[in-house]
C-alpha cells in the first residue's frame, strides 16, 4: 500500500530533474546569445528587444526557436544587426540546425569554430559584409543541406573540404571575391541540385569532376576568369535545367555532348572566346527557352536544327563570325520573343518565314551582309517593339505594311540601299520613339503623316535623296531631341514651327537647298547643343536672338549667303566650342564679345567681307586650336592675346591687310601644325621663336616682306 506515494514521488522528482536540466541548458544558451548581442554596434534594436534574461528564450525571443528546450533555430534575417561572428556561441548551441543571419551588417571573418555546429542543416550568411577566407572547418558540417554565403567580401580559395558536405543540396557562393580554382573535390557533392559561384575571381579550368554531380539542376559560374575548354563531362549532368557560364575566358568548341542535357531550359555561354561551329545537336534540347551564345568567336552556319527548339523564347547569337544564310527553319520558333543575330557575316535574304514569329518583340539583324528586299510579312509581327535591320545590303522599298506594327518603339533601317519613298503608313506607328533611315537612297517628300508620331525622340532621315520642303507639321513632334535631315535635296524655308521643338538638342539640316532666312523662332530651342545649317542657300542676317541658346556647343552656318554683321549676342554662348561662319557675305568688324567664348576650340570666319581690326581678347580660355579669318578685309596688327594662345594648331590669316612685325606679333606655339600668313602687310624677321614650333609642317608666307634672322 505504501508503493503508490513512492512511485508518485519518483515521478515528481523525475519531472523536476528534467525541467531543471532543460531550464539550465536554455539559460546557458540564452546567456551565450546575450553575450554575442552585447557586441553589436547598435544596442537599441527594436526587433531584438525581447532578448532579455527575464523572458523565455524559447517562447519570447525574436527569431529563436527551440527543440525540447534547446535552441535549434536562429532566424534574425534583415534585423539591422551590426556586428561580427567572433563572439557567436558556437560551442553552446550544439543542437543548432538552422541559422539565418542574412541581410544584416555582419562583418569580419567566419571563425573556424563554425565547425562545431555539426548538426547544422541550413546556414545563410548572405548579403552581409563578411570578409576573409572560407574556413576549411566548414567541412565538418556534414549534415548541411543549404550553404548560402552569397554577396559578401569573402576571398581566397574554395576549400577542398567543401567536398565533405555530402548532404549538400544548395550552395550559394556568388558575388564575393573568391580566387583560385574550383577544387576537384566538388565532384563528391552528388546530392547537390544547385551550385552558384558567379561574380567572383575564380580562374583555371572548370574541373571535369563537376560531371559527377549527377543531381545538379542549376549550375551558375559566370563572371569569373575560368579559361580553357568546357569539359565534355558536363554533358553527363542530365538533370541540369540551367547552365550559366557566360563572361569568362572559356575557349574551344561547344561540346557536342550537350545533346544529353534534355532537361535544359537555359543555356548561357556568351562573352567568352568559344570557337568552332554551333553543334547541330543543340537542336535536340527541346525544353530550351533561352539560348545565349553571343559575343564569342563562333563561325560557320546557323544550324537549321535550331528550328526544333519550339519552346525557345530568346535566341541570341550576335557578335560572332557566323556566315551563310539565315535558316528558314527559325520561322518555326513560334514562341520566340527575342531574336538577335546582329554583328555576324550572315548573307542572303531575310527569310519570309519570319512572318510566322507572331510573339516576337525584338528583332535585331543589323551589321551583317543581308541582301534582297525586306519581306512584307514582317508587317505581321504586331507585337514587335524593336526592329533593327541597319548596316546591311538590303534594297527595294520600305514595306508599307510596316504601318501595322503599332507597338513599335524603335525602327532602324539605316546604312542600306533602300529606295523609293517613305511610306505614309509609318504615321500610324504612334508608339515610335526612334526612326532612323539615314544613308539609303530614299526619295520623294517627307510624309506629313509623320506628324502623328508624337512620342518620337530621334528622327534621322539624312544622307538620302529626299526632296520637297520640310513639312510644317514637323513642329508637332514636341518630344523630339534629335532631328537630322542633312545631305538631301530638301528645298524651301526652314519652318517657323521648329520653334515648338522645345526638347531639341541636335538640329542638323546642312547640305540641302534650303532657302530664306533663319527663323527667329529657333531661339525657343533652349536645350539645343548642335545647330548645323551650313551648305544651303540661306540669306539675310544671323538672328541676334540666337544668343539665347545658352546650351549651344556647335554652331555652323557656313557656305550660305548670310549677310550683315556678326551679332554681338553670340558672345553670350559661353558653352560654344565651334563657331563656323565661313563662306558667307558677312561684313563689319568681328565683335569683341566673341572674346567671351573661353571654351571655343574652332573659330572659322574666312571668305566673308569682315573689316576692321581683329578682336583683342581672343583665346582667353587657351583652348582655341583652329582659327581662320582668311580672305576678308581685316587690317591692323595681330592682337597681343594671340601671343599667349599656345593651343593653336591651324591658323589662316592669309589674304587680308594685317600689319606688324613678325618677330613681335607672334609667340611660341608648341602645337602649331599649319599657318598661312601670305598676302598681308607683315614685315620684320623670323626670330628664334619660330624654331620652337616642333609640330609645324606648313608655313606659308608668300607675298610679305620679311628678313630671316
Amino acid at each position: 500500500m505504501m508503493m503508490v506515494p513512492s512511485v508518485f514521488s519518483f515521478l515528481q522528482f523525475s519531472t523536476f530533474l528534467y525541467l531543471f536540466i532543460v531550464t539550465f541548458a536554455s539559460t546557458e544558451e540564452a546567456i551565450a546569445l546575450l553575450k554575442w548581442k552585447a557586441t553589436f554596434l547598435i544596442q537599441n534594436n527594436s526587433l531584438l528587444a525581447s532578448w532579455t534574461l527575464s523572458t523565455d528564450a524559447c517562447r519570447d525571443w525574436y527569431g529563436v526557436k527551440c527543440l525540447k528546450g534547446r535552441v535549434n533555430m536562429l532566424n534574425i534575417t534583415n534585423a539591422s544587426v551590426t556586428g561580427t561572428l567572433y563572439d557567436f556561441p558556437f560551442s553552446s548551441l550544439i543542437i543548432l540546425q538552422y541559422v539565418n543571419l542574412s541581410m544584416n551588417q555582419v562583418s569580419g571573418a567566419i571563425p573556424p569554430e563554425i565547425g562545431k555546429l555539426t548538426n547544422l542543416v541550413y546556414l545563410d550568411l548572405s548579403d552581409n559584409q563578411i570578409s576573409g577566407l572560407i574556413p576549411p572547418q566548414i567541412g565538418s558540417l556534414t549534415k548541411l543541406e543549404t550553404l548560402n554565403i552569397f554577396d559578401n567580401h569573402l576571398n581566397g580559395s574554395i576549400p577542398a573540404e567543401i567536398g565533405k558536405l555530402v548532404n549538400l543540396v544548395e550552395a550559394y557562393l556568388g558575388k564575393n571575391q573568391l580566387t583560385g580554382h574550383i577544387p576537384p573535390e566538388i565532384g563528391s557533392l552528388v546530392t547537390a541540385k544547385l551550385f552558384y559561384a558567379f561574380s567572383n575571381e575564380l580562374s583555371g579550368l572548370i574541373p571535369a569532376e563537376i560531371g559527377k554531380m549527377k543531381s545538379l539542376e542549376n549550375l551558375s559560374l559566370p563572371k569569373n576568369h575560368f579559361s580553357g575548354p568546357i569539359s565534355k563531362t558536363m554533358g553527363e549532368l542530365t538533370e541540369l535545367q540551367t547552365l550559366h557560364l557566360f563572361s569568362n575566358n572559356l575557349s574551344g568548341p561547344i561540346p557536342s555532348e550537350f545533346e544529353n542535357l534534355k532537361n535544359l531550359t537555359e543555356l548561357s555561354l556568351y562573352n567568352n572566346q568559344l570557337s568552332g561551329s554551333i553543334p547541330i545537336t543543340l537542336g535536340d534540347l527541346t525544353e530550351l527557352k533561352f539560348l545565349y551564345l553571343y559575343s564569342n568567336q563562333l563561325s560557320g552556319p546557323i544550324p537549321s536544327e535550331l528550328g526544333n527548339l519550339k519552346n525557345l523564347t530568346e535566341l541570341d547569337l550576335c557578335k560572332n563570325q557566323l556566315s551563310g544564310s539565315i535558316p528558314i527553319t527559325l520561322g518555326d520558333l513560334t514562341e520566340l520573343q527575342t531574336l538577335h543575330l546582329f554583328s555576324n557575316n550572315l548573307s542572303g535574304p531575310i527569310p519570309g518565314e519570319f512572318g510566322n514569329l507572331k510573339t516576337l518583340t525584338d528583332l535585331a539583324l543589323y551589321s551583317n551582309q543581308l541582301s534582297g528586299s525586306i519581306p512584307i510579312n514582317l508587317g505581321d509581327l504586331t507585337e514587335l517593339k524593336i526592329l533593327y535591320l541597319y548596316s546591311n545590303r538590303l534594297s527595294g522599298p520600305i514595306p508599307s505594311e510596316f504601318g501595322n506594327l503599332k507597338n513599335l518603339t524603335d525602327l532602324a533601317l539605316y546604312s542600306n540601299k533602300l529606295s523609293g519613298s517613305i511610306p505614309n503608313t509609318l504615321g500610324d506607328l504612334t508608339e515610335l520613339k526612334f526612326l532612323y533611315f539615314y544613308s539609303n537612297q530614299l526619295s520623294g517628300p517627307i510624309p506629313s503623316e509623320l506628324e502623328n508620331l508624337k512620342n518620337l525622340i530621334g528622327l534621322d532621315l539624312s544622307e538620302n535623296q529626299l526632296s520637297g520642303s520640310i513639312p510644317i507639321t514637323s513642329g508637332d513632334l514636341t518630344k523630339l531631341q534629335i532631328l537630322h535631315l542633312f545631305s538631301n535635296n530638301l528645298s524651301g524655308p526652314i519652318t517657323n514651327e521648329f520653334g515648338n521643338l522645345k526638347n531639341l538638342t541636335e538640329l542638323e539640316l546642312y547640305n540641302n537647298q534650303l532657302s530664306g532666312s533663319i527663323p527667329i523662332t529657333l531661339i525657343d530651342l533652349t536645350e539645343l547643343k548642335i545647330l548645323y545649317l551650313y551648305s544651303n542657300k540661306l540669306f539675310g542676317p544671323i538672328p541676334s536672338e540666337l544668343g539665347n541658346l545658352k546650351n549651344l556647343r556647335d554652331l555652323e552656318l557656313s557656305s550660305n549667303q548670310l549677310s550683315g554683321s556678326i551679332p554681338i549676342t553670340l558672345g553670350d554662348l559661353t558653352e560654344l566650342k565651334e563657331l563656323i561662319l565661313k563662306f558667307n557675305q558677312l561684313s563689319c568688324p568681328i565683335p569683341s564679345e566673341l572674346g567671351n567664348l573661353k571654351n571655343l576650340n574652332k573659330l572659322e570666319l574666312s571668305e566673308n567681307q569682315l573689316s576692321g581690326h581683329m578682336l583683342d581678347q581672343l583665346c582667353q580660355g587657351v583652348k582655341l586650336e583652329n582659327f581662320t579669318v582668311a580672305s576678308n578685309k581685316l587690317t591692323g596688327p595681330i592682337p597681343r592675346s594671340l601671343r599667349k594662345c599656345s593651343s593653336l594648331k591651324r591658323v589662316h590669316f592669309n589674304n587680308n591687310s594685317f600689319s606688324g612685325n613678325l618677330s613681335v606679333a607672334f609667340g611660341i606655339y608648341p602645337e602649331l601644325q599649319f599657318i598661312d600668313l601670305s598676302d598681308n602687310d607683315f614685315h620684320g624677321e623670323f626670330n628664334s621663336n619660330w624654331g620652337t614650333c616642333k609640330n609645324l609642317i606648313n608655313l606659308q608666307v608668300a607675298r610679305i616682306t620679311l628678313v630671316v634672322a
